[in-house]
């Protein structure tokens, strides 16, 4: 009787995981819902803020013999001081969303070491800040709780220094690593230089249509300006698509969850019933056999 107990104690605590794991689910399904809508908001304005960008770098390349006179567009052949920032989530059940970040900051890093370059790493998210705590690369900067609530504010004072490093001539670049939302089954890891920006990608025929009615000397003023708000706005728009693809990753790691709960559950009634039909079989036998030994 001892096994039955045990057996029906293990049912009892696998379906009240199962309930957790369901409620997790629907949770992050609603909160994947609103991540989702306010990701495909965002693209819009990084959108059209890149088209303006390439307009004015487009009318200063063209327009100047020597090209963009602004560091934020120069090509830096041997860099020797660099920034990585990661984003991963503040929590975990969400299979492989954050080690799938951490991996690649990782390969990031060990690229940059062969080439003896330093790397000043900053974090924004716990998983992956608890991870590269106790790394051979020394945490520079991190952040909690900025992932799971992004915040344009904090997201900006996150990242200025790093522009600022960038343009003092501090350090030689600056990538962001993340996770992204491609779809409600799949993420998408990034990989990206913010600085320096790639100028090759400004064509002159791209600005024969002006959307803007620009002063030629307000341009590089302009110019930079809009590559703060560009730098920034890749940070923010990071923390947005990342929270999107960790909500997706937890609804389908919950999902999995509660199915492979549910067949243990099934399994567990299965072994339930073996064995009371067993302990029955056992007491009619000893039933049976105390009667014959009367007779």
């Amino acid at each position: 009787m001892a096994n039955l107990k045990d057996i029906q104690r293990q049912i009892k605590s696998v379906s009240n995981t199962q309930k957790t794991t369901r409620a997790m689910k629907l949770v992050s399904t609603a909160k994947l819902r609103r991540a989702e809508e306010l990701a495909k908001r965002s693209r819009l304005y990084a959108a059209k803020m890149n088209q303006v960008i390439a307009e004015i770098a487009g009318r200063i390349k063209c327009n100047k013999v020597g090209g963009i006179d602004n560091r934020c567009f120069e090509k830096i052949e041997n860099p020797k001081v660099v920034d990585i920032i990661f984003v991963t989530a503040d929590k975990g059940l969400c299979g492989g969303f954050n080690i799938q970040t951490i991996k690649a900051t990782k390969k990031l890093i060990s690229e940059y070491k062969e080439k003896n370059v330093k790397v000043r790493l900053r974090g924004i998210g716990k998983k992956g800040i608890e991870f590269f705590k106790y790394n051979e690369v020394e945490l520079f900067d991190s952040v909690v709780g900025l992932s799971s609530k992004p915040d344009k504010v904090k997201s900006d004072d996150f990242i200025i220094a790093s522009i600022e490093d960038f343009k003092d001539g501090k350090i030689d670049a600056v990538h962001l690593v993340y996770n992204g939302y491609k779809n409600i089954i799949t993420q998408e890891l990034h990989v990206n230089k913010v600085l320096p920006v790639d100028a090759d990608q400004f064509e002159c025929e791209e600005v024969q249509s002006s959307i803007l009615e620009i002063e030629a000397q307000d341009e590089e003023h302009m110019l930079e300006s809009l590559v703060n708000r560009y730098v920034q706005y890749n940070m923010y728009y990071s923390l947005i698509d990342s929270v999107a693809a960790e909500h997706s990753a937890r609804m389908q790691a919950m999902d999995t969850a509660t199915n492979n709960a549910k067949e243990m559950v099934k399994s567990l009634n299965v072994k339930f019933n073996k064995a009371r039909q067993a302990a029955i079989t056992t007491e009619l036998i000893e039933i049976i056999s105390g009667v014959e030994s009367m007779k």
